[in-house]
């Protein structure tokens, strides 16, 4: 009985220390250590507040198409990562869905990164909050 209750605290306790809730100016810090130019910085931020709440675990509800968006960007596992269940994706950033809800944001910026590139700041639904004047992200650098 005490294994058994040993296991279940292990597992209720396991992905808090997998993933983690940012906020706008650790989230900005860590970008900018990773290289993300600091112009971009103001809308990235506004994106994983309105996609995720800053929280790097978050799994999104089925799309209509059956897709689901992982990690603190919510990227869609049709297109840029393969999902835990083995089914289709083009996977365009070559990684499991699992490697964007851990702790470590590095392949969420990547990937995100790479969306960019290919399909502009509109890829994110929430773009619409994110694409006029932004709060300055300056003062998460002082």
């Amino acid at each position: 009985m005490r294994a058994l209750l040993a296991i279940c605290i292990l597992a209720l306790a396991t992905p808090a220390v997998l993933c983690r809730t940012m906020d706008r100016c650790s989230l900005a810090r860590e970008m900018s250590n990773l290289g993300v130019p600091r112009d971009q910085l103001a809308k990235w931020t506004c994106i994983a507040e309105h996609e995720s709440s800053y929280r790097t675990g978050v799994v999104g509800p089925p799309n209509s198409d059956g897709s689901n968006d992982y990690g603190i960007f919510q990227i869609n596992d049709l297109y840029w990562c393969q999902p835990p269940s083995g089914k289709f994706s083009h996977n365009g950033c070559g990684l499991s869905c699992s490697a964007l809800l851990t702790y470590d944001i590095t392949d969420s910026v990547r990937c995100a990164q790479k969306v960019l590139s290919q399909q502009g700041w509109s890829a994110w639904s929430t773009w619409h909050f994110c694409s006029g004047a932004l709060p300055p992200i300056d003062d998460c650098f002082k």
